[in-house]
């Protein structure tokens, strides 16, 4: 019964997809993001939802009479030097087989990021993009954070199976990621009682941060709740919220959590640790011997035959830092980091443009838990293998958009608005029709 009724939202999703590109983005994003045929148990579990999402969305933005306008900000122009950059490492991979199939499934990330950045128009859009991706997260977030605490923490977490949140350690990364993002949508909701849902999610998506017994989402998660303090605008209820709610948490969790979480200490006696450390050293080399790095798919055990310290200690990168070292090189790492370098700056100049204007507040709010969001993925990244990762490049996303359809070229919204919870259709012709009015152009010197 899933299976059916999945494939018929799916169906019933294309006609307004293929009439406006930024409903094919979103349906995308949710399969992407969420994977909810991963919750079926027939032939749904296999079928190719998203490719069918992603060449309906291109179609409809082909023939769309919308306008669509990728804006060459920094983010998006670093975006596409890192598109060129991996896929000439591809021509000189030393895995050439596993190589491509990987170019293939990276390249479908940074393309789709890149065309709902293109078809995102209006003010409505944007915050349509930031409720869905905040949804789609946030339903593992709220399911995982339940069964925390029925559980008492005893059982742990585990993701859909065959994604890249499959296990509890990219889950967790996933939900760490994905709190502030939970917590922008709070900002724009319609009445008290979504805000507070919003917020509520965004609670149990951290409770399920802990529950996952994930030793870099503990620390990913340490490192945002820290910035997500320095960017409230409230520091004492924040402050406070914190300094109750975590330590109950901590004190609930069983003895195995614990264990876990001291066994940070004793790497040196813990063999996937020590694991990590060969898998880095593996990197460097690799880096070291390789201007362009291995490509994609380097971390095999054949390879680790020619650069691992320790050739018969085989593990994956991670690490996001680690794993684009080794694949792409020192060039490609720099790279990597300019990328949300530049996704930082834009989020800075987001709130510097909004001011202190009320009704741009949840633009602003938002921009800072995008950089939240950027803190919490490239400190618990630094575990794991997650440098691909659909999610971080839809914040990237998300801070381009903001920033383009309200300040680089905003436009009023003549299309019915996307049905949406958190916005009402009064709230997005009112939105909309403050943008109706162009920026002044700046006078010539």
């Amino acid at each position: 019964m899933r299976d059916v009724i999945l494939l018929m939202a799916m169906l019933a999703s294309i006609p307004f997809a293929l009439k406006r590109p930024i409903v094919g983005v979103l349906v995308y994003a949710v399969f992407s993001l969420m994977n909810p045929h991963r919750l079926t148990y027939g032939f749904a579990g296999t079928f190719p939802f998203a490719m069918i999402m992603a060449v309906v969305t291109l179609l409809s933005a082909l023939f769309s009479k919308e306008q669509k306008k990728l804006p060459f900000t920094p983010v998006v122009v670093q975006l596409t030097i890192v598109i060129f950059w991996v896929t000439l490492t591809a021509v000189f991979a030393l895995n050439q087989a596993g190589a491509w199939d990987e170019w293939n499934t990276v390249m479908k990330t940074m393309l789709i990021v890149l065309l709902t950045i293109a078809v995102t128009r209006t003010v409505n859009d944007a915050k349509a993009l930031i409720l869905t991706v905040a949804a789609a997260l946030g339903f593992w977030g709220f399911k995982g954070g339940l069964w925390t605490i029925m559980t008492g923490g005893h059982n742990g977490l585990i993701g859909p199976q065959g994604t890249y949140i499959g296990d509890n350690n990219t889950l967790a990364l996933a939900m760490v990621t994905s709190i502030p993002l939970i917590v922008a949508v709070s900002s724009f909701a319609p009445t008290k009682w979504t805000k507070r849902a919003a917020i509520a999610v965004a609670i149990l998506t951290g409770v399920s941060v802990i529950g996952s017994y994930s030793r870099g989402a503990l620390l990913g998660g340490t490192a945002m709740a820290l910035f997500l303090w320095l960017k409230s605008t409230s520091k004492v209820k924040t402050g406070m919220l914190f300094a109750l709610a975590i330590p109950l948490l901590l004190v609930a969790m069983p003895s195995a959590w614990m264990d876990r979480m001291h066994s940070i200490d004793n790497y040196k006696e813990d063999a996937s640790a020590l694991g990590r450390i060969n898998s880095w050293g593996f990197a460097i080399n690799v880096a070291n011997h390789l201007p362009l790095g291995g490509g994609f798919a380097t971390f095999t055990p054949q390879i680790f035959q020619l650069y691992a310290p320790d050739p018969t200690v085989f593990f994956v990168a991670h690490s996001i830092y680690f794993q684009v070292l080794g694949e792409h090189g020192y060039f490609g790492l720099i790279l990597y980091l300019l990328m949300f370098f530049f996704a930082w700056r834009t989020g800075s100049r987001i709130v510097k443009k909004c001011g202190k204007d009320p009704e741009l507040a949840w633009a602003a709010t938002t921009a800072r838990m995008c950089q939240v969001s950027i803190i919490g993925y490239m400190t618990a990244g630094a575990f794991l293998a997650m440098a691909y990762y659909d999610l971080p490049y839809y914040v990237l996303a998300i801070l381009v958009c903001l920033e383009k359809v309200l300040f680089i070229a905003p436009q009023p919204d003549n299309t019915p608005p996307l049905r949406l919870p958190f916005l009402s259709r009064r709230k997005a012709q009112a939105g909309a029709g403050k943008l109706a009015t162009p920026a002044p152009t700046p006078r010539k010197r």
